[in-house]
């Protein structure tokens, strides 16, 4: 069984032209970081030409499907009947992306059939961190 899910979403940026063009980007989950999910859009869908990834909590997007959630740099919420909105606050401005809720809701349940929600823990090697932790403080 796969230890990585990927699943390409259609994105579509929120901008002050009428017109909101759709970009790609990928969502990303790793069952060796069992509580995150990431967001990439690749280079030529940003500003800087360079792909962008947002690394946040599974538990924020599954959340956000319901209500609004979010109060740092990711925000999360639902928009209408199958749009879920995702800000990315960063220094350089904010970005804001609509998404189809059906493609998140998909992606998130194979996540937690990878790994159950609430059963992230069981997914750390604990031993091997504090060790990494402990090499590096020597």
């Amino acid at each position: 069984m796969s230890t990585v899910i990927e699943q390409p979403v259609e994105a579509r940026l929120v901008a002050a032209a009428p017109r909101m063009p759709n970009i790609p980007a990928t969502l990303h989950y790793d069952r060796s970081d069992p509580f995150a999910v990431r967001m990439t859009f690749p280079a030529p869908a940003t500003l800087e030409g360079v792909e962008v990834c947002w690394t946040f909590a599974r538990e924020l997007l599954a959340a956000g499907l319901r209500g609004p959630e979010g109060h740092g740099d990711v925000r999360v919420r639902p928009y209408g009947y199958d749009r879920t909105v995702l800000e990315f606050h960063a220094p350089e401005g904010t970005a804001v992306v609509h998404v189809r809720s059906g493609e998140v809701r998909r992606f998130l349940e194979a996540t937690s059939e990878l790994v159950p929600t609430g059963r992230e823990h069981l997914q750390l090697d604990l031993d091997h961190g504090l060790a990494e932790l402990m090499r590096d403080a020597c």
